[in-house]
């Protein structure tokens, strides 16, 4: 266990990628199983447990600490894990108590999965007596299932590949076969057993991924007859993957861009999927024929039980960019060219649940730009707001799992950009849970009232995160546990350029309206509040978010001159 926390706490003050994986891969190749094969399981969140809940780690902190004493602590701190680590009493060391570095993490997880309620807070009780303060946030991480130690999953499998010196898409091939502690992964990584058995007949492929790119590099670079364009539509990707097993049942599955299987939230979906093989597409919510908004889908995403209710109100549709396998043949290899002129034959057979998300006619790339600007003319007609911009591939581009340069571009609508006003801050978690960097944004009624319109966290330097830091804590005019209240008159207060997608009408929201990943842009040290944008000006952007020729669109009453 102490090894694996010291990983952690390494990784956590790790900033650069190399360095991560070189840390990862030192200790996998160091540690023994099946450790190692749990420590890859937490970095890519693939252990749940049942009964270790947070609540059990609050409960025995309170047992122990002083409660205001802990709620101060907590506040400051900004992360509980972290509090408790600090702040659990360190009794003596009596003959016979095990070491710290008796406690394995094989040990942990397998207790953690068969304790029951009642026997945990025991069981986690010893251990944070044993472990040093590094181990015992490792082990709290573990329990609450955020690490937050700048790993994604891929990452962690990129360490790992290293191991056989593999590419990192050969373990997602085998990765959904596979079980914690991987133990015949690593041994057909390390060259001591074959490459696991990929047995499952609905299984994961890594999804193909597009680069950005621009008019400019467009016609510069690349021939418009090359390639073949379709509309980048506002859902999630997904992959449908279906076959049927060794008992004849037909399996039917959901992934999402990364690999998580979101089956559970769309059983209706997976109940239409009457076909072997796997698909590319875009997950929607289609109602009266129309794509509804983004937070719409919202609604049946992150569930692990949906009701008849909530099928019959949130209808799932999934546009199908591609064809990735027909039954047990394997369509990567072909060109698009052909897997689309197969998509296109299959698409009808399906039923009403999918359709083929349809291509773009143009002939040179300056038509291209003209459907990006404007959807509705293009062909996108009534889902034209569903169109986050236009995706351009290569003819004779094959499936390649991950984001090679050139085959596929993304060319996305031209983001909005506002001036609003910081209302309240809070402090992040991880290596931010010291600096205020969660902010709250408002923008003016025509009452004078600021209202809160968003929250942004990201978008900003760690130069930038740390005068704002400073600004709040010098300009904070109340308290609420670990929100703040920041300063926010017509005349002071910190004026802040923030970047949206798309903007949807919300009940939820008491100014009406909802963002789509908003940003910081910039920080407008040279604004006053006063110059802030209005409500009314935002909400005339909700038929349709549109802007025409800028690269940005500015807010501006004079600006408004959209075609709604």
């Amino acid at each position: 266990m102490q090894r694996f926390a010291q990983l952690l706490d390494r990784l956590s003050y790790e900033p650069r990628r190399n360095a991560k994986l070189a840390l990862m891969e030192a200790y996998f190749r160091s540690t023994p199983d099946p450790d190692r094969g749990y420590a890859l399981a937490a970095l890519t969140d693939a252990l749940t447990f049942q009964n270790a809940k947070p609540g059990v780690i609050r409960t025995l902190i309170a047992e122990r600490t002083d409660p205001v004493l802990f709620a101060l602590s907590r506040d400051y701190v900004g992360d509980l894990s972290e509090t408790v680590a600090l702040m659990w009493p360190v009794r003596p060391v009596a003959e016979g108590d095990l070491r710290a570095d008796t406690v394995s993490l094989t040990e942990v997880v397998r207790t953690l999965e068969t304790t029951g309620k009642s026997g945990l807070p025991g069981a986690l009780a010893a251990w944070l007596d044993q472990l040093d303060e590094v181990g015992r946030w490792a082990l709290l991480k573990l329990i609450t299932g955020a690490l937050r130690v700048g790993v994604s999953a891929r990452l962690a499998k990129s360490a790992v590949a290293r191991l056989g010196g593999y590419a990192p898409d050969a373990i997602e091939e085998v990765w959904h076969g596979l079980s914690p502690p991987y133990e015949p992964l690593f041994r057909w990584l390390e060259g001591h057993g074959p490459a696991p058995l990929q047995d499952d007949p609905a299984p994961f492929r890594t999804p193909m991924l597009a680069h950005p790119i621009d008019l400019d590099e467009l016609t510069k670079n690349h021939n418009p007859d090359d390639f073949s364009a379709e509309w980048k539509w506002d859902g999630i990707r997904i992959q449908i993957a279906a076959g049927d097993d060794r008992a004849s049942r037909h399996v039917v599955r959901l992934y999402s861009r990364t690999g998580e299987d979101i089956s559970a939230a769309f059983p209706d979906l997976c109940e239409a999927a009457a076909f072997s093989g796997a698909l590319d597409g875009e997950l929607l919510i289609v109602r009266g024929g129309l794509i509804q908004p983004f937070n719409v889908l919202q609604q049946r995403l992150n569930r692990r039980t949906v009701s008849t209710a909530l099928m019959r109100d949130f209808p799932p549709h999934v546009r199908l960019y591609d064809y990735l396998a027909d039954g047990h043949d394997d369509l990567r290899a072909l060109p698009l060219s052909e897997r689309r002129a197969r998509l296109q034959a299959l698409g009808p057979t399906l039923g009403p649940m999918f359709s083929v998300s349809p291509t773009i006619k143009f002939s040179s790339w300056g038509d291209v730009a003209a459907a990006r600007a404007d959807p509705a003319s293009a062909g996108a007609d009534g889902d034209a707001a569903a169109v986050e911009g236009v995706m351009l591939k290569r003819k004779d581009s094959v499936y390649v799992a991950g984001r090679p340069k050139g085959p596929w571009f993304k060319w996305k609508r031209d983001p909005f950009v506002i001036d609003a006003v910081m209302m309240y801050a809070q402090r992040g978690s991880g290596k931010r849970s010291s600096f205020y960097s969660d902010y709250t944004f408002g923008v003016w009624t025509d009452e004078g009232e600021l209202v809160p319109v968003g929250k942004a966290y990201f978008g900003f330097t760690d130069a930038e995160l740390t005068d704002i830091d400073r600004f709040v804590r010098n300009n904070t005019g109340a308290r609420f546990g670990p929100v703040r209240e920041v300063v926010h008159t017509a005349d002071q207060g910190l004026v802040l350029e923030i970047a949206f997608e798309g903007l949807q009408r919300s009940s939820r929201h008491k100014s009406g309206v909802a963002m789509r990943f908003p940003r910081v842009s910039r920080l407008r040290w040279d604004k006053t509040p006063k110059d802030a944008d209005t409500l009314e000006g935002l909400k005339r952007l909700l038929p349709k978010t549109k802007p025409r020729k800028a690269k940005s669109t500015r807010l501006r009453p004079e600006n408004l001159s959209f075609d709604f």
